[in-house]
């Protein structure tokens, strides 16, 4: 079982970090941006970068506006402050739990208890909610 444990915390450490590494260093970003051809055009052909300028900005609002084609008016404020509190408050429950479960086993003096697959599962869900809400933390600049 501590294996189990072992990679599940280390895994929602270590892999959000990982492939953000791996997602900059070998997926670079293509040199045919709107910026890049931008920058062409003012020194080739200053003449028409107010046009792509213009294309440029339609284009984004027409995405903008095909994204939140189903969505209308705002979400309440409640709302919005549930939504943000959601993964705080499921960190701060598995702390919880798992505090609360070696709290039992001292005060019951029974260790053999944390063995049982009900305890290890929610122990193990814990520790992937943790780690995983500490690793999207971890950024590599």
């Amino acid at each position: 079982m501590i294996g189990l444990e072992l990679i599940t915390t280390l895994g929602g450490l270590i892999f959000p970090p990982a492939f953000d590494f791996i997602k900059k260093k070998f997926l670079k970003p293509g040199s045919d941006t709107p910026e890049a051809t931008a920058s062409a055009l003012a020194t080739t052909k200053p003449e028409v970068l107010p046009d792509y300028i213009n294309a440029v900005v339609g284009l984004k609002k027409a995405e903008i506006d095909f994204f939140n084609r189903d969505v209308i008016g705002t979400a309440s404020q409640w709302v919005v402050d549930l939504r943000a509190s959601i993964r705080p408050i499921g960190v701060i429950l598995s702390f919880i739990v798992l505090f609360a479960q070696i709290g039992l086993a001292y005060y019951y003096k029974d260790m053999s208890m944390l063995g049982d697959p009900v305890w290890t599962g929610t122990r193990l869900s814990a520790e992937v909610v943790i780690s995983s809400w500490f690793g999207d933390r971890i950024r590599m600049k």
